[in-house]
């Protein structure tokens, strides 16, 4: 797909089919796959969860897991790679975890997108829908959540929500057949 976004941001609730939407865009690119996992196995739900979605990949896929560290995963993406990050909620939340400076984290990995030579598509949770949080740590959560999710969509090409598995252009236009 020549014509294929530079950057892509799918954003939608929890189990709203977000992640096979990105990974049917990504299929769809022509290019060679890589998928980038920030989840961390805590429990056995997640353990499930992980299970699952490596079981929906096929064989194609490159697979390369990183709960912190993305910079060097996405400086070293393959020229004719297209490279899909799956989740930043994760990958937030695992530095809120390791009480890292989430600020500062967020601008490196917004400094190596800028930067980077081969298409991006990045899996979001959207957190501000809800109620607002009864606790201190789950509000700020949210708050750099949301303030992830805009820098990157003011960057992307193309920014898709996800609702009960259906795809939603916010920026950009969805792919043909995709839609």
């Amino acid at each position: 797909m020549a014509d294929f976004p530079k950057l892509t941001l799918v954003t939608g609730g929890a189990s709203s089919g977000k992640s096979r939407f990105a990974e049917m865009l990504v299929a769809r690119s022509g290019r060679k796959k890589l998928y980038v996992a920030t989840a961390q196995a805590f429990d056995v739900e997640m353990q499930s969860k992980i299970a699952r979605h490596r079981a929906d990949r096929d064989e194609l896929w490159r697979t390369v897991e990183a709960p912190l560290d993305l910079g060097p995963v996405l400086e070293a993406v393959w020229s004719d790679e297209v490279v899909l990050i799956d989740c930043m909620t994760m990958w937030l939340n695992n530095h809120m975890l390791a009480e890292h400076d989430v600020t500062e984290a967020s601008d490196a990995l917004v400094a190596v997108l800028d930067g980077l030579n081969s298409p991006a598509v990045l899996v979001t949770n959207e957190v501000g829908s809800g109620v607002v949080p009864a606790n201190e740590l789950a509000r700020r959560f949210a708050q750099e959540q949301g303030r992830l999710n805009q820098r990157i969509a003011r960057r992307a090409d193309l920014v898709v929500a996800v609702m009960s598995g259906l795809p939603l252009a916010l920026k950009g236009t969805i792919p043909e057949g995709l839609a």
